[in-house]
């Protein structure tokens, strides 16, 4: 029982206003309100939380996006400490300015060398991404047994990044070696195709170029550094050959880069060169008295640019199916 003359204590329940003015009812309400939407949006935090993917330890994981970012983050740190990016940089240069400086004088027509030119650096693409793979992979395997690359969570995004790191190296290589040939060649004051197409071709080397990154960064890891390099010799050689033999366009006096094309166009190590050499004879044929086959070189232009991105896509993806059961073979039986 309640004693006399002492009042009714308020519950936390329905008759917690008793006694109380209507103002104050309102500010209870209104307190009460904020305390639901309060509750409600903490419930719709852990909500989005518990959702969110999550490894193994209950940590969120960030997107694919993101991780491959920091992967390729992660590879050019690594290049700025590799000797690869001087190696790239020097032959780039070697090859820009001894070739700018040779067809700015010689007494060849300075439109066909620089198709001469663009070919040589296109065949050079197979063995410069030979060697910046093999390299590259062998440095990994010497400071931790490819543990960068195989010990990761993804290796698909592991082996993505590195050969993406590495393309972009030789895409600014080509682009180097462009832009010494067209100074040079510009100084001399001979005829040169626009800068513009000079840029093109060196892009044209560097798409050529994506399969032949992603094949030679599993040689490398399956069979080491020598045979990455010596698979490198062998495409140059074969690039070479399939046009005819070295500068065939520039002794014959004719645009080779349609020679041979039906064969060439599936062949990968042709593609950096015969991108490279069509994309500058389709814009100085009119210069060489050549209109009449600007037809031609545009078909077997689209002809390898067709059949190089549809196979680069395949095996493309074939790697990345199959980039999680990758082993260092060299390593296997230790």
């Amino acid at each position: 029982m309640r004693a006399a003359g002492i009042p009714k204590r308020p519950s936390a329940t329905g008759d917690s206003d008793l006694g109380c003015t209507g103002g104050e009812r309102g500010e209870r309400e209104a307190g009460r309100r904020i305390r639901g939407n309060v509750r409600d949006a903490r419930s719709a935090r852990a909500d989005t939380r518990d959702r969110a993917p999550r490894d193994e330890g209950g940590m969120r994981r960030a997107s694919a996006a993101t991780r491959f970012a920091r992967a390729l983050r992660s590879e050019a740190v690594k290049l700025r400490r590799s000797p690869l990016a001087p190696l790239h940089l020097a032959l780039a240069l070697a090859l820009g300015l001894a070739a700018g400086a040779y067809f700015g004088y010689a007494p060849w027509d300075s439109l066909l060398g620089a198709d001469a030119f663009f070919q040589l650096l296109g065949a050079g693409a197979p063995l410069l991404t030979g060697l910046s793979c093999g390299l590259a992979l062998d440095a990994e395997r010497e400071a931790g047994e490819c543990a960068n690359l195989l010990g990761v969570p993804s290796r698909r995004i592991a082996l993505t990044a590195k050969a993406a790191a590495l393309w972009l190296l030789g895409l600014s290589a080509a682009v180097v070696a462009a832009l010494a040939f067209f100074a040079l060649v510009t100084a001399a004051g001979r005829a040169t195709p626009p800068l513009a197409t000079c840029l093109a071709a060196a892009g044209g080397v560097a798409a050529g170029s994506v399969g032949l990154y992603v094949a030679f960064v599993w040689i490398a890891l399956r069979f080491g550094r020598n045979a990455a390099i010596g698979a490198g010799a062998l495409g140059f050689l074969l690039a070479m050959g399939s046009m005819g033999g070295l500068a065939n366009g520039l002794v014959t006096g004719t645009l080779s880069g349609s020679f041979g094309v039906e064969l060439a166009a599936f062949l990968p190590f042709a593609w950096p060169s015969r991108l490279a050499s069509l994309t500058v004879e389709l814009a100085v044929a009119g210069q060489l008295g050549a209109a009449g086959q600007e037809g031609v070189l545009a078909a077997s232009l689209s002809q390898v640019a067709i059949a190089c991105a549809a196979l680069t896509a395949a095996f493309a993806a074939v790697s990345l199916a199959r980039a999680n059961r990758y082993e260092d073979k060299r390593r296997a039986g230790e």
